[in-house]
């Protein structure tokens, strides 16, 4: 089985005499879709806001795209609170969730009016030395330890994370927070990462809706928002089957009329953070076949690199590759797919089935929407790639130029190898 591009050769072609590959493009028909149907699978919650998590994909271009299906911005940085703020969103739009936070973004935070996410009981007087107060609306990260598990599938080792707060530990932030002035609270967990399944939301949602009763009640709190996180993933594989976000919408409606409604906490909102869901699926990384390699394996080598998309070395993660023009041939060759780098492990494929690539050749990595650009780096002083837009009209916009050795070398400026680089230009 095979995925097919959201592109043409002959486009690609058209971009790549205009923008040299590598690049990332992104499809414009296929994000607007999805936004919406996100937004359809929970209407039936008032208060529903969809959080898209920046580092994902922190280009202007496309949240600000999201922005238009009322979606807001989860931000985990300094400059991602930045972006966010010059692209519009305000207050209630921005969710900061971070960890081992410093102070400079919590005051940052506060001075947007985003929503602060604590992710530790110990940031409690931290924040409050930090602000001189506590907000009148916070929320708390909760880790309930352990294996998360749905039916007898283990999906995660939540007891294995960093982030969170223990049961315990949410309980005695909430009297706290309660009594340090703060009016309204939410409760944010994330325990599983990219699921392929239809339960995850409403296991997850049963969980911490059970939660906010027993804290509403035994603390006297007021719940104003559940807020799912991301963790609904993508199907990056061939044949696998994707998940049905109104199905999952429909699941968590189910549980919240079981567990919230029958405790007088029907007014609660529902909030979530999805960023592979989003976007993955709608974009990827185009780059040319410049080499081949016959040694004791036969190797293709692109001008794209884990510069360019991170995840195959980091994780072994799978993207699959289409060789475009060729989706009709047979699949006869077995290629590892390289970069450039001076590490063995800058390989997007290893041991791939592919039609025979010949030099020259365009290739299309697929679902690199999320957390492809984004991770990025620079090292052996590689540059980033431009990022390009796929109108729905056809079209095409560069939405992010690619790197210069200029933007390489910038805060060497006022050195002597910078002038000697660059001088006056």
């Amino acid at each position: 089985m095979t995925k097919k591009p959201f592109v043409t050769k002959e486009k690609l072609e058209e971009i790549a005499a205009a923008v040299p590959t590598p690049f990332h493009i992104y499809d414009e028909k296929g994000i607007r879709e999805n936004a919406k149907a996100v937004k359809e699978a929970f209407s039936w919650n008032p208060g529903f806001r969809e959080y898209f998590a920046v580092k994902a994909n922190p280009n202007p271009t496309l949240i600000k795209m999201l922005g238009e299906y009322d979606c807001g911005c989860d931000c985990s940085s300094y400059t991602e609170l930045m972006l966010s703020d010059a692209m519009g969103f305000e207050k209630d739009k921005i969710m900061f969730s971070s960890n081992v936070t410093p102070a400079a973004e919590y005051q940052l935070a506060a001075e947007l009016g985003a929503i602060i996410n604590l992710d530790d009981i110990t940031h409690i007087d931290f924040l409050e030395k930090t602000l001189g107060y506590i907000p009148k609306k916070i929320c708390c990260r909760y880790n309930p330890g352990g294996l998360f598990k749905i039916s007898t599938d283990i999906m995660d080792n939540p007891g294995d994370a960093k982030y969170g707060m223990t049961t315990e530990q949410i309980f005695e932030a909430f009297r706290i927070l309660k009594a340090k002035g703060a009016e309204e609270f939410g409760i944010h967990s994330f325990l599983a990462s990219n699921t392929v399944t239809n339960d995850y939301y409403p296991v997850l949602a049963k969980t911490l809706f059970e939660l906010a009763v027993k804290l509403q009640k035994e603390t006297g709190v007021k719940i104003k928002f559940i807020n799912l996180s991301g963790g609904v993933g993508i199907p990056y594989k061939p044949g696998q089957e994707g998940n049905d976000i109104r199905v999952i919408g429909e699941g968590v409606h189910k549980v919240y009329d079981e567990v919230l409604v029958p405790a007088g906490m029907g007014d609660v909102a529902i909030y979530t953070e999805m960023g592979r869901f989003m976007m993955g699926p709608y974009g990827g990384l185009v780059t040319r076949a410049i080499h081949q390699k016959h040694i004791y394996k036969e190797y293709i080598g692109c001008d794209a690199c884990a510069v360019n998309l991170m995840r195959p070395a980091m994780y072994g993660a799978y993207h699959h590759i289409t060789v475009m023009g060729k989706e009709d041939q047979p699949c006869d060759h077995k290629y590892d797919v390289t970069g450039s780098l001076c590490e063995n492990n800058d390989k997007f494929a290893i041991d791939r089935m592919l039609p025979e690539v010949e030099v020259g050749d365009l290739l299309f990595i697929h679902d690199t929407g999320a957390h492809g650009f984004s991770m990025g780096y620079n090292y052996n002083g590689k540059l980033k790639s431009a990022e390009v837009l796929l109108k729905e009209d056809g079209s095409f916009e560069v939405i992010r130029r690619a790197e210069t050795p200029k933007d390489y070398f910038a805060t060497l400026d006022g050195t002597p190898e910078y002038e000697k680089m660059f001088g006056n230009k």
